[in-house]
């Protein structure tokens, strides 16, 4: 039998590469391989987009992007968190299991405020969110990066902790990190990320594109002097699109020198714009379609409730809750 494999991605900004080589990437091949469960995580978001409109919109886009990059309907379950209530509720019952320690151990959380992102009482929970959407689905795989590796190990505590004392209700679920896309650096040499606003999108404008990879930082070095490879942000997300003849071709130039930072720019921006073209155009045709997205995110929502009910309903029969 296909394992069934969960994945949500934050409708909180324009997708980006780091996004793709990440996550959808890999989504798109789980999808023909495994029993896939692909969701827009809107209720995550709102632990910092406290704008309704743009919540609104920023999730139809979001839809609209993982559809043009691959998602197919036909062979995944793809829906709106926020339109599947039975995930708030297991939060809640999850949260009364939950020791106070495990949460406070949290490294995310610690990272976003210390990034100057404000403490609200939902970050500070996110985990147990987390929680809920990999167990009322009874994920058996959670691909995730290797910062949200804990959040899958803490979903595991907790389904462990809540079989043990109401009865084997969860799945406990595995985590799969592939290790040479685990972090993909961002223009400033840190983990690409919308919060950091290092990104650079799929789905941009090209003179935009073009000016955030000619900006990506780099060292003093002169065109001349030679270069580490394993050093430089432009190798590292150059590689992510090379096949592996062209891979050690740039590093051989960059380690004899000759090759300058500006020219590496410009392979990288052509193999961006080489591997992106088709999905924009299937975009366009999308976003022109609107309507036929939102039918495509409410079939999604029918379809996996089937599924959240059931695993919701043994929650409340185990607890009590069901009286």
């Amino acid at each position: 039998m296909k394992k069934r494999v969960l994945s949500g991605i934050q409708p909180s900004g324009k997708l980006h590469i780091g996004n793709y080589f990440g996550m959808i990437k890999r989504m798109v091949e789980y999808q023909e391989s495994s029993d896939l469960f692909l969701f827009i995580a809107n209720l995550h978001s709102l632990t910092t987009l406290q704008d309704g409109p743009q919540m609104k919109a920023m999730t139809l886009e979001a839809a609209t992007d993982l559809l043009a990059l691959g998602a197919d309907p036909e062979k995944c379950h793809f829906w709106v968190q926020s339109d599947v209530p039975e995930v708030a509720e297991l939060t809640w019952i999850l949260s009364c299991l939950t020791p106070m320690g495990l949460m406070e151990r949290a490294h995310s959380y610690k990272d976003k405020i210390a990034k100057g992102i404000k403490p609200n009482l939902g970050l500070f929970s996110y985990p147990a969110l987390m929680t809920a959407d990999i167990l009322i689905n009874q994920s058996e795989i959670v691909p995730v990066g290797k910062d949200q590796k804990q959040h899958v190990e803490m979903a595991r505590d907790i389904a462990i902790k809540f079989n043990n004392q109401f009865g084997d209700v969860f799945t406990i679920p595995e985590p799969d990190i592939v290790e040479d896309v685990a972090v993909i650096p961002g223009t400033d040499g840190q983990k690409m990320s919308k919060s950091y606003g290092n990104t650079i999108p799929i789905f941009g404008e090209s003179s935009v594109i073009k000016k955030t990879v000619m900006g990506i930082v780099t060292d003093s070095k002169g065109v001349e002097d030679k270069k580490d490879p394993n050093k430089c942000t432009i190798y590292a997300l150059y590689k992510l699109f090379a096949t592996s003849e062209e891979r050690v071709g740039m590093a051989d130039e960059y380690r004899k020198g000759g090759l300058g930072y500006g020219d590496a720019k410009k392979a990288l921006l052509a193999k961006i714009q080489e591997t992106f073209e088709p999905f924009r155009e299937k975009r366009a045709k999308l976003e022109a379609n609107p309507k036929k997205v939102e039918d495509i995110l409410e079939e999604g929502a029918k379809k996996v409730r089937k599924i959240t009910l059931k695993t919701l309903e043994e929650v409340r029969k185990a607890t009590g809750l069901r009286y």
